[in-house]
């Protein structure tokens, strides 16, 4: 009995340790594919009876955010998904949704005819719902056996597998959502030059001039959910929404003095730099709530239930390189008017943090507009890009 309860400690002691080395592993790459290879060689390395471990990638949409494997079974290279999907160990591990053993199964048959024999074949399926995404195929060698040690591996290393494809495809689709929205929004590109023209006209010197220290306050708005709202409607009446939404926006930022200098992504870069500090700092909040206003007034009038319009907005303020920017290009020279340096990061940061609607604001900014509307303490949060913790707060009463 002692002896047994050893076995089974000294087992998931492997266990655990194999599930650290895989996420140390892993953390060091951003790149699916990469990571996808790292996790291959670690089952090879968990079983070393193993001649191949093959990750099988199934969802239709794999291509789009990263490459298939190749099968070391081959004299040439070959996707695993080509050789591997339709054994039998796999094909059944697709239609019974769990893990697979066949004990004995046929060779592999290379493309010059050459056959490759192989033992025992274990697979594993990935699982996002009731949908498999993706298969951890293994084949052993001749001769030897699985054990039930092998098996709980190659199920926690499927876990892993699952959790890699989900956040790629996220990123995959919350890009793509970016690149369409910014398409959509290429209307508003004649309102950024409009700053520029304004400061040549009264100061053509300043076209050549170098950017300059000044006191800013930049606001980034982003739209949120747009998947969810393409799923919903037609294609052109998206667009229509999106271009009348944001197009609504033009009056009242100019209204509080502010530059459209870019359109980034699915939203857009706000800089107020014409006033003193406090000042830039009141404009931004105005027009972020003017902002919030128009998007619940034109959400409630073409929108139900809840699919909402919901735009995220990040706020910052502080000493900013502001000026000129020359994009130069074989058919031309494009100028905007910019700000840039750490105040623009962390208001970029804060939109991309926000949900729901929220208006987050950096420190700086809430004392800024000290005592001039309320403001809610979200406390302190981490920010991809800013080494020390962030104190974050809110324009809008939490729900």
């Amino acid at each position: 009995m002692e002896r047994r309860l050893g076995l089974r400690d000294r087992f998931y002691k492997e266990r655990f340790e194999a599930q650290r080395r895989l996420s140390r592993r892993v953390a060091s790459s951003l790149e699916v594919n990469e990571i996808l290879e790292r996790l291959r060689e670690e089952a090879r390395a968990l079983i070393p009876r193993a001649m191949e471990a093959c990750i099988l990638l199934l969802d239709p949409d794999a291509p789009q955010y990263t490459r298939p494997l190749q099968c070391a079974l081959y004299e040439r290279p070959v996707n695993c998904l080509s050789c591997k999907r339709h054994r039998p160990a796999v094909q059944r591990a697709i239609s019974k949704k769990k893990a697979v053993l066949v004990h004995r199964s046929g060779p592999i048959v290379r493309h010059n005819g050459e056959q490759v024999e192989v033992g025992p074949e274990m697979a594993v399926p990935v699982l996002q719902g009731e949908r498999v995404v993706a298969v951890v195929s293994v084949v052993a060698r001749p001769g030897t056996r699985f054990t039930r040690k092998d098996l709980y591996f190659l199920k926690d290393l499927a876990d892993f597998v699952g959790d890699v494809i989900e956040r790629a495809k996220k990123h995959w689709e919350v890009t793509q959502e970016k690149i369409r929205i910014s398409q959509i929004l290429g209307h508003l590109s004649p309102f950024v030059p409009l700053s520029v023209r304004k400061i040549v006209e009264k100061n053509p010197e300043l076209a050549t001039q170098e950017k300059e220290k000044r006191e800013a306050t930049v606001l980034f708005l982003d739209l949120e959910d747009y998947t969810r709202l393409s799923e919903r409607l037609p294609e052109t009446q998206v667009n229509e929404l999106i271009e009348t939404l944001f197009s609504s926006f033009v009056d009242p930022i100019h209204r509080s003095h502010g530059d459209i200098v870019e359109t980034a992504g699915d939203g857009l870069m706000i800089v107020f730099s014409d006033h003193e500090a406090r000042t830039n700092a009141v404009n931004a909040v105005r027009a972020a709530f003017d902002i919030h206003d128009l998007t619940g007034k034109i959400s409630g009038e073409v929108c139900s239930g809840q699919q909402q319009l919901r735009v995220n907005m990040g706020i910052n303020s502080g000493t900013a390189l502001v000026g000129m920017t020359r994009f130069q290009g074989t058919l031309g020279t494009r100028m905007t008017y910019t700000a840039s340096g750490p105040v623009t990061i962390l208001a970029a940061r804060l939109a991309e943090l926000a949900q729901g609607g929220d208006i987050l604001i950096g420190e700086e900014t809430k004392n800024l507009i000290e005592n001039l509307w309320p403001v809610y303490d979200r406390g302190f949060v981490e920010l991809k890009g800013i080494d020390k913790p962030v104190h974050v707060y809110s324009l809008l009463r939490p729900a």
